[in-house]
């Protein structure tokens, strides 16, 4: 624990059940406001309900699981997967010993930014859950570090966990004709600066560091694995005056059963 850390639960300023605040960009701002936050995008656009099984892929410390504690019932299922050991192992302790249908494993993929040691390419990884296992599929801020091959491979295995009807609400920094010319007239939060073969890097020390793709390219990867999607609610990470959230949101729908 971070000496900020102990200080802030000694102090009362942060409660014992909260993520801790991390030096790297693994739950920075406010945890407890971005959590409600989502809950209620959640529910409002990607329609989650309180029986749903749910899978948060990149599910860090905790900090979309803990608001569904409070909203999702018993009879749910949430399985949580993350390279961190050490965010496993906080949600292990906090979580799951008072919500037992909350579960959290650790999943060995090497990433730039958070697992290089890894054993696993992404690309090459494989969920581990069963076809068609759930009700409702969270991303924050996962494929915003990922490269195409890894990106396109994880969009498959979304969609063979999904169960019909079944829905993933994922964030992403979509290139497009209004997000490229903010960038281009300074306005965004990264330059992204670094042009490649279908997408935009900020590092070329560190891809994974930030990536943004064109929008076409992700809804082409999501037609090709039987996922309808509605517009995207766009972010203000590139300057935008209105928008849903930090970064862009997709939800997708496998095809199946009507919503």
């Amino acid at each position: 624990m971070q000496v900020s850390d102990f200080l802030d639960l000694k102090l009362g300023k942060r409660k014992s059940t909260n993520p801790p605040q991390r030096s790297d960009t693994i739950n920075s701002g406010d945890p407890e406001k971005i959590g409600q936050e989502f809950l209620t995008l959640f529910k409002e656009l990607g329609g989650l309900k309180k029986d749903d099984d749910v899978l948060d892929v990149g599910s860090g410390f905790g900090r979309m699981a803990l608001p569904l504690t409070g909203y999702l019932s018993s009879n749910s299922r949430f399985e949580g997967i993350e390279p961190l050991a050490r965010g496993v192992k906080w949600c292990s302790t906090k979580i799951t010993p008072k919500f037992r249908n909350f579960r959290f494993q650790k999943l060995d993929v090497k990433n730039g930014m958070y697992n290089p040691n890894g054993k696993i390419l992404a690309a090459d990884y494989k969920f581990p859950f069963e076809d068609e296992s759930f009700d409702f599929i969270i991303l924050t801020s996962v494929f915003t570090h990922m490269l195409p091959a890894a990106l396109e491979n994880y969009v498959s295995e979304i969609s063979r966990v999904l169960k019909p009807g079944g829905s993933c609400f994922i964030t992403y920094f979509l290139l497009n004709d209004e997000s490229t010319e903010l960038i281009n007239q300074g306005k965004s939060l990264y330059s992204l600066k670094y042009s490649c073969e279908n997408y935009r890097i900020e590092s070329q020390e560190n891809p994974e560091y930030v990536v943004a793709y064109p929008e076409e390219v992700i809804l082409d990867f999501y037609k090709k694995n039987g996922l309808k999607y509605q517009p995207p609610y766009y972010g203000k990470w590139c300057g935008r005056n209105e928008y849903t959230s930090f970064q862009d949101i997709l939800i997708g729908r496998k095809n199946g059963r009507s919503t």
